[in-house]
């Protein structure tokens, strides 16, 4: 019997590593896919036709049932939130900004903000509520 030589190439491929590479990737987009919009957990009014908002680049404005006012997830005072507001539309004209008020808040503090919105001339605005469940 005769024994092969060592020297001759493979004809066949290894694709374990190529495997655990994709199943990472996947890993890694699932994770960045259902980390979209940070902010404050607030708890959201319910409406029948909620519009699912969802894009990588949304920021989250969010008034807090004691009437505090968070940019992502820092908080902030209007004057604050006008100038930070600024400086995302002069980086981005189209910036998407959500609203996220507490069903228990003031009307006046949601209205503040959107006042504020206006004043900065951001116009890709989003009110954020809950699904009514039947």
């Amino acid at each position: 019997m005769r024994r092969k030589s060592l020297g001759r190439p493979y004809d066949d491929l290894n694709v374990t590593p190529l495997l655990d590479l994709a199943w990472v990737l996947l890993i890694v987009f699932i994770i960045m896919a259902t980390a979209t919009v940070q902010g404050i957990t607030v708890d959201l009014p319910r409406a029948s036709n909620a519009p699912r908002l969802a894009k990588p680049r949304t920021h989250a404005v969010s008034v807090t049932a004691d009437g505090g006012v968070y940019l992502d997830t820092t908080a902030v005072t209007l004057t604050e939130l006008e100038t930070r507001l600024a400086r995302l539309r002069a980086l981005d004209p189209d910036v998407p900004i959500v609203v996220k008020g507490d069903a228990s808040v003031r009307y006046d503090s949601v209205v503040q903000v959107l006042d504020v919105l206006k004043t900065v001339k951001i116009t890709n605005v989003g009110l954020v509520t809950q699904r009514l469940v039947r």
